[in-house]
């Protein structure tokens, strides 16, 4: 029997593939769109959830149409008067009541996070069914050379320990809840290595890690899930700087998004849990 080689099988094996992925595409997009036309009114409707990063960008949006679904929203950020001026924006929309903390996880360790979760319960009966991660840390693009061991430690502390440290101080609470949802804020970076991403891309690639661990560690708890949400290319001051050649047309408006947020903090997302999902 002879045996040769034709370069008409790898290419088939090529175009194959190609097409798999084409339909993969499609699908994912028609998930996204089923899922954002399937959200029900008032989706968090007497949930509890907690937003980090909400002083500004992705996280202020994101907590007001989570509080506009129905939740009573915890916002977490740095900056008092920025979180005033959401919780007022809260308030004017006649939607529940905030509560408003401020906390630098920057310099945060255990016994801070410990006590934020005492003044966490306090201001909701110890009540809580959802955290979602939108703090994030970006120094700026630059070759590996340039970049320093503080850029690296501060982007890691924000993008990774932080979540890290907060979710395990409220798991406890979470337990409780009937239905809680741990989102966590992706990049895409995160999966595709780039030239000049180093620290901030690793510390997003390490979040990915993070989620998967505490996912499969949790499956013995079925009112328990976490996942990732990764934006992509959306009009937040983090875009801005990271890609500084875009204009607003090509970006997505934030509040295109949110709709997914609030989707996968809500029980219709109840059993999806580990997974990587892009926006």
């Amino acid at each position: 029997m002879e045996l040769g080689f034709s370069f008409a099988t790898p290419l088939r094996y090529a175009g194959c593939l190609i097409l798999l992925l084409l339909r993969l595409e499609f699908f994912r997009d028609k998930e996204i769109k089923m899922t954002t036309e399937s959200l029900e009114n008032n989706a968090l409707a007497k949930k509890v959830i907690l937003v980090t990063g909400a002083s500004q960008g992705l996280g202020a949006e994101v907590a007001k149409s989570c509080a506009a679904a129905g939740a009573t929203v915890v916002l977490l950020g740095r900056s008092q008067k920025k979180l005033e001026k959401v919780y007022d924006e809260v308030m004017a929309a006649g939607d529940a009541e905030p509560f408003a903390i401020c906390f630098d996880m920057m310099g945060a360790e255990e016994l801070e996070f410990e006590q934020l979760v005492r003044t966490l319960a306090d201001a909701t009966q110890g009540k809580l069914d959802g955290v979602i991660h939108c703090a994030s840390y970006f120094y700026a693009l630059s070759p590996l050379d340039f970049q320093t061991v503080a850029e690296w430690v501060n982007q890691y502390r924000i993008n990774t320990v932080a979540p890290m440290a907060l979710t395990r101080a409220v798991l406890p609470l979470l337990k409780e809840s009937p239905d809680a949802s741990v989102i966590f804020v992706g990049e895409s970076h995160g999966e595709a290595p780039q030239a000049y991403w180093g620290g901030f891309g690793a510390s997003k690639a390490a979040l990915n890690y993070l989620c998967k661990v505490a996912a499969d560690e949790w499956e013995r708890f079925p009112n328990l899930r976490a996942n990732v949400l990764v934006p992509g290319s959306i009009n937040s001051p983090q875009r801005i700087k990271t890609h500084p050649g875009e204009t607003a047309a090509e970006r997505k408006d934030m509040a295109d998004i949110t709709p997914d947020f609030v989707w996968w903090a809500s029980e219709q997302s109840k059993g999806r849990s580990g997974e990587i999902v892009y926006l």
